[in-house]
């Protein structure tokens, strides 16, 4: 070997020794800190993968959409879980004929925006018809159930995603992210297939079909973090707002057409939020300053008593009233 060549092999050794020794210094290696998940991270990414997974495994899934922050937040996932496409399944409303105004406003812009089908089952029409009969204390949460399960069957949906949680009451605490439903569309806690390892069974024989929970083990404080991180927008229910109101079993009722008060409730102008926008005649507000998600966030965190514990008069019926309205096929 001359001289010229071993010089000019020196020269690449040194360069090549030069190099490794600048990718080594510049190379931080990735600590499994920070790989880990955000808790909101991995609620959204376990939310996504049922999405995904049971709208794959069925042939005509739906959506239950109310307009209320459980539902946005769901069809909020749903729209990630299949971006850029549009979601591949309609979303289906029980509508009481006491849902607030401004939910209902919101609802149909949503629908609007986002260029869904919407699917209405309505509890009003029943009444009219003779399907269904007024209840004595004029609530109608739980006269939602057969036009429920009437349009599951007239639209042959094989399984309604809901955005249950299991930190609202517990009767939803015992159930599964994918629940059975029997022919009847009836609810058997007995009957509850295991979910080890993230393992979803949505397999049915014809007649039934399936809830599925996406958002199960989220909570409440979960749900409006992800609303904040995420800038969804909401009726404007949900934030202080003043509105005439009135004293009635510990809870607030607003004044309207369906929720009269009665000669011994005195009216009062107060500042208040909804913690959940259901039937006007039996959810209550919650008197509050909070008028940014990041207020809600705080005093949500702050707070003793679930939303349907504070703001829900159908659940106060019987210690076992969510329970009961389930196994007859209720949400």
């Amino acid at each position: 070997m001359t001289t010229t060549t071993k010089t000019a092999h020196a020269q690449a050794d040194s360069t090549t020794s030069a190099d490794d020794a600048t990718q080594a210094a510049a190379y931080v290696p990735v600590s499994s800190s920070d790989r880990r998940l955000s808790q909101l991270d991995a609620l959204e990414a376990e939310a996504i993968l049922v999405i995904r997974e049971i709208a794959g495994e069925l042939e005509r899934p739906a959506l239950l959409f109310s307009g209320g922050k459980d539902s946005v937040v769901m069809l909020h996932l749903a729209t990630k879980a299949f971006w850029p496409a549009p979601i591949p399944f309609p979303v289906l409303h029980v509508d009481t004929g006491h849902n607030f105004p401004e939910v209902l406003a919101y609802r149909d812009e949503t629908v609007e925006r986002l260029g869904l089908r919407l699917v209405v089952a309505s509890v009003q029409d029943y009444i009219d018809d003779g399907r269904l009969r007024e209840r004595a204390d004029g609530t109608r949460n739980p006269l939602q159930t057969v036009p429920l399960l009437d349009a599951i069957n007239d639209n042959r949906f094989d399984g309604v995603f809901g955005g249950g949680r299991r930190d609202e009451e517990k009767a939803r605490a015992k159930e599964r992210i994918v629940s059975l439903r029997d022919e009847f569309g009836q609810w058997d806690p007995k009957n509850q297939r295991p979910e080890l390892w993230n393992l979803f069974n949505p397999r049915h024989r014809p007649g039934e079909h399936v809830r599925v929970f996406p958002i199960s083990n989220w909570t409440e404080v979960d749900i409006w973090r992800y609303i904040e991180r995420e800038d969804i927008p909401l009726a404007p229910l949900y934030y202080a707002h003043e509105r005439e109101v009135f004293r009635r079993d510990g809870m607030w009722l607003a004044v309207g057409p369906v929720s009269r008060p009665r000669d011994d409730e005195p009216v009062e102008r107060r500042l208040v939020r909804y913690r959940t926008v259901g039937d006007m005649s039996c959810t209550g507000a919650v008197e509050s300053p909070a008028t940014t998600n990041a207020d809600i966030v705080i005093e949500v965190a702050a707070s003793t008593l679930t939303e349907r514990g504070a703001t829900r008069a159908d659940d106060r019926i019987s210690e076992a009233a969510m329970e009961d309205r389930k196994k007859e096929g209720y949400f």
